[in-house]
């Protein structure tokens, strides 16, 4: 037994350590959605803690894509201490219009909790610490993005219509469905956190063209080839990350570009954003 303990434990150690090196394995992925002609960014999770300047970096070479629109499906924070790199590394992107939803992780900061609850598929409770979401939201607006927690918003992209509805963060119940796109609009989107499907039921309904989510992180704890364990939501396995169906609607949910700060490993699921080609 003591010589077989040790060989056991090495490939558990060697499987941490990668997974905890493709952290900052960030990629961006593309595809293509039928409907008016635009480019939309999709970015989610970025969980930001002090020090993390290669997240910085990458989310600052978005902004060459020039996208005509950008979405943040939220949890942007994962720590207190996470806004000032939240702030430095999405200010790029401030320059294109916008708009956001929030998770449960802008509000509160981490809270330490049993991994094991995560793959059996137990909703974690929220911390009392609370992180500064409202400094958050007031960079966000001042540069023009759109808060549509629980609200709509309608505006042009040049000559496009747009609508967008969104709710907050349903995982933990604070979601308010805010009603059907408005009329005239081309380019109707649906956005919020986590993609539980009672909220995408409503959306789809109303004739919602795309909802645009996050949450899930892909799985982030996957198998071989990227095959999903849990999604920590309501969503099935095989629309936890990337595009799918969703009854008349097409549903996106982002793999995330980062982890909550207590469970700082990704396997066979790396960080990623989302260029969406409409058209």
């Amino acid at each position: 037994m003591k010589k077989l303990l040790p060989a056991t434990l090495l490939p558990a150690a060697a499987l941490t350590a990668w997974g905890y090196s493709e952290l900052t394995n960030f990629q961006l992925k593309e595809v293509t959605v039928p409907g008016p002609t635009c480019t939309i960014l999709h970015i989610s999770d970025l969980h930001m803690l002090p020090g993390q300047k290669k997240k910085i970096e990458f989310v600052h070479s978005l902004a060459d894509l020039r996208p005509d629109l950008v979405i943040n499906t939220g949890d942007n924070l994962s720590d207190p201490k996470g806004l000032p790199g939240a702030i430095q590394a999405l200010t790029p992107l401030l320059q294109f219009p916008g708009a956001f939803c929030f998770g449960t992780n802008d509000y509160f900061g981490p809270r330490l909790v049993n991994p094991f609850g995560y793959l059996l598929g137990r909703k974690r409770k929220v911390s009392t610490r609370e992180n500064d979401w409202r400094s958050l939201r007031s960079v966000f607006v001042e540069h023009g993005w759109h808060d549509v927690n629980n609200a709509r918003a309608a505006f042009k992209l040049g000559d496009l219509k747009v609508s967008i509805g969104g709710v907050d963060d349903p995982h933990h119940d604070l979601d308010e469905y805010p009603g059907p796109p408005h009329d005239g609009a081309e380019l109707k989107l649906a956005v919020l956190h986590a993609p539980e499907p009672r909220v995408l039921d409503q959306f789809e309904a109303d004739g919602y063209q795309l909802a645009l989510c996050g949450h899930t992180h892909g799985g982030q704890i996957c198998l071989p080839g990227g095959h999903t364990i849990v999604t920590n939501c309501g969503i099935d396995r095989d629309r936890a990350k990337g595009l799918s169906n969703y009854g008349s609607m097409r549903l996106h949910v982002s793999q995330g570009l980062g982890t909550a700060k207590f469970a700082p490993v990704r396997l066979w699921c790396p960080p990623a954003a989302t260029l969406i080609h409409m058209g």
